[in-house]
């Protein structure tokens, strides 16, 4: 499996970042060792001094699929959760100003956290779900699918031009404004709706 993450897809969080509206979905990849789950702690590492949560939507793809068009990228996922994609920061700016590739930043062991996920048969309008992350019991990011720029069924279609999508792949969609650092002793929890679906305790 392979997880595919969303970048530029929440107009507020672009324009925190100074960055301009993309014209077509910006995707990068996260190896399978970045997953952390079942609510395990997650260990901030030796090499970033300025680690980022960044809570998004994932959806779960339930079927193979290639050239998918966007009249039927709905059937090929039937499940929504949430994860944080954590960031190492000033690894992520040292390699921007270098004009390098920032997979070390993104990348890195543990650097996906994810939660439970729900049926799409759960949701009234996927184009209205709210989701927000809580910082040691404080809100810090809130979002709701309707303000993507690329929304599910463009972001599944364009990805799949390139990349064949497989069952069990994991596509997280990009985060709302609100990013910032975590430290050790921080709690992180995440929620679709009121129901909370993560949580990670920083170590």
């Amino acid at each position: 499996m392979k997880i595919i993450c969303i970048g530029r897809n929440y107009v507020d969080h672009i324009k925190e970042s100074n960055h301009a509206i993309p014209a077509s979905p910006v995707f990068f990849l996260k190896p399978d060792t970045s997953l952390l789950i079942r609510n395990r702690p997650f260990y901030l590492p030796s090499f970033s001094r300025e680690i980022h949560h960044e809570i998004e939507l994932v959806m779960k793809i339930c079927k193979v699929g290639k050239n998918i068009q966007k009249k039927f990228a709905a059937t090929y996922f039937n499940e929504i959760g949430i994860g944080i994609d954590l960031t190492a920061r000033d690894l992520q700016e040292t390699a921007k100003n270098k004009g390098l590739p920032w997979t070390i930043a993104k990348g890195f062991d543990q650097s996906a956290p994810i939660g439970k996920f729900l049926p799409i048969s759960t949701f009234s309008d996927l184009m209205d779900i709210n989701f927000h992350l809580e910082l040691n019991e404080k809100t810090v990011q809130h979002g709701n699918s309707g303000m993507m720029v690329f929304p599910f069924d463009e972001i599944i279609s364009y990805i799949s031009q390139y990349m064949t999508l497989r069952t069990g792949d994991l596509i997280f969609t990009g985060t709302p404004s609100g990013v910032g650092p975590i430290t050790k002793g921080d709690k992180l929890e995440a929620y679709i709706g009121e129901e909370k679906l993560l949580t990670c305790q920083v170590k």
